[in-house]
């Protein structure tokens, strides 16, 4: 495993296990399989709803914690400086841990300069090894770190070959904050694991059309969290880093940039109304 190392000293492995979408009763043996495979770097939220699942995987894993990296999430409707610290909480609870290492602002909607504040308690207190944000575009970012005194570790955006986000990389290194990818094998879609550009590039080196996808961000200097309830394609997204690419094909996969995304539009008005409105049972 290669790791990175966040802007205040704490290490992070560049390739982690996701588990959004993982129903709470498939979660934890899809967790169980994954630090079998080799996963260190686990993330959930609250609101997939299944971190007691991930904290019940953890317990039963029998690995050390201080070689786990659990990162979590603060859903919109508990924006706000308590409401943030209430339910920071009630994940910390379900997962059953004294600390995790990384706590994200899930969306850059609602009172998240009052998360923010709260989350800078909570590192500055020792719960919280790491603080950042997700789904933030570059200019809320910014606004986030000229006016706060903690510039965010991480910034979790969708990321894969389809919509590279080179933009908002550069941001990134600007400041200091990690670029980690979710989606970083495209959920599957726009024909990604059909892709004859990606095909040809994996036959060459006899890996996988997701091998390469991965091995294209990490070369990018971004950590992926790709998910699989699969433990075959679990040990293959994890198997990336004894082969490398080279520059004319890190160059060739760059032409297959979108510059969108099939996902959503964070810039969507009603996209902000949905989030904003929308209450889980967290």
């Amino acid at each position: 495993m290669q790791h990175v190392t966040l802007n205040n000293g704490v290490v992070m492995p560049s390739v982690g296990f996701g588990v959004f979408r993982i129903p709470e009763d498939q979660a934890q043996r899809a967790v169980e399989d994954a630090l079998e495979a080799g996963y260190r770097l686990i993330d959930t939220a609250a609101v997939y709803r299944n971190e007691q699942a991930v904290g019940r995987a953890v317990a039963a894993g029998g690995i050390a914690r201080d070689e786990l990296f659990v990162t979590t999430k603060v859903w919109v409707q508990h924006g706000g400086e308590a409401a943030t610290k209430a339910a920071f909480d009630r994940s910390l609870g379900r997962l059953g841990l004294d600390y995790v290492d990384l706590y994200l602002i899930h969306q850059p909607f609602g009172d998240y300069y009052g998360s923010w504040r709260a989350m800078e308690q909570l590192n500055r207190a020792g719960q919280v090894r790491a603080i950042g944000v997700s789904n933030f575009l570059p200019d809320r970012l910014v606004d986030l770190i000229l006016h706060n005194e903690i510039v965010p570790a991480v910034n979790q955006i969708e990321t894969h070959v389809f919509f590279q986000r080179a933009g908002d990389a550069a941001v990134m290194r600007e400041y200091g904050v990690q670029h980690e990818s979710w989606g970083p094998l495209a959920q599957g879609g726009r024909g990604f694991f059909d892709d004859p550009l990606l095909a040809g590039i994996a036959r060459a080196h006899g890996r996988s059309v997701a091998q390469i996808a991965l091995r294209w961000l990490l070369q990018r200097g971004v950590v992926v969290i790709p998910k699989s309830v699969r433990p075959d394609r679990m040990a293959e997204n994890i198997d990336v880093f004894d082969f490398e690419l080279t520059d004319d094909e890190m160059a060739r996969i760059a032409t297959l940039d979108t510059g969108g995304s099939d996902a959503r539009d964070h810039r969507d008005p009603a996209f902000a109304r949905w989030i904003g409105t929308t209450r889980f049972d967290i």
